[in-house]
């Protein structure tokens, strides 16, 4: 069964743990989504709420997939560009599929979301995400359209011997 995609839902406290709970889950399963595992919902948090302070000034926008059981299981957040040469793309950040609904093509539904919503924002011509090498998003994301177009070599530190590049890639939207 496919999600049920949301963009900027009203955020109440069901939202809140939900996401909470993904994060810390998707963390934990070795995803790469600003933490290194193991983390818990308390370690998480914080990320959240600097999250919904930028959703409630109107800098960043939530795309939000619920399962059948209308549980969160994917999100991604849309953060606008404040450089005043750069406002025609936006920056997508913190993308993550439940470990429990992968494989299920969900993450290709979710950046599609994620292309529809910024194809809603007024003057947005790109999307811009990067991601941590060696972890093979980089192959999903050009499967999705992506192209990467930088590199930083060894801009991650994952662990104390364990560097990983800082992979930018981009997508052009067509209106």
């Amino acid at each position: 069964m496919a999600l049920t995609f949301e963009v900027d839902p009203a955020f109440d406290r069901p939202l809140r743990d939900g996401i909470t709970a993904l994060w810390a889950d998707v963390t934990n399963a070795g995803g790469a989504v600003g933490f290194v595992a193991p983390v818990t919902a308390d370690d998480v948090r914080p990320e959240l709420v600097k999250h919904l302070a930028a959703m409630a000034e109107g800098r960043t926008h939530l795309v939000v997939g619920r399962d059948e059981d209308g549980e969160v299981a994917a999100t991604a957040f849309l953060t606008h560009n404040t450089h005043r040469l750069m406002r025609h793309w936006i920056g997508v950040y913190t993308v993550m599929v439940h470990p429990r609904h992968q494989g299920r093509g969900y993450g290709r539904e979710l950046m599609a979301a994620v292309a529809d919503a910024a194809r809603g924002l007024d003057g947005i011509g790109a999307v811009r995400l990067t991601c941590r090498g060696g972890t093979g998003a980089d192959r999903f994301y050009a499967s999705c359209g992506y192209k990467e177009v930088g590199r930083v070599p060894d801009a991650i530190r994952v662990a104390e011997d364990d560097y990983r590049d800082d992979i930018i890639m981009l997508l052009p939207l067509s209106r």
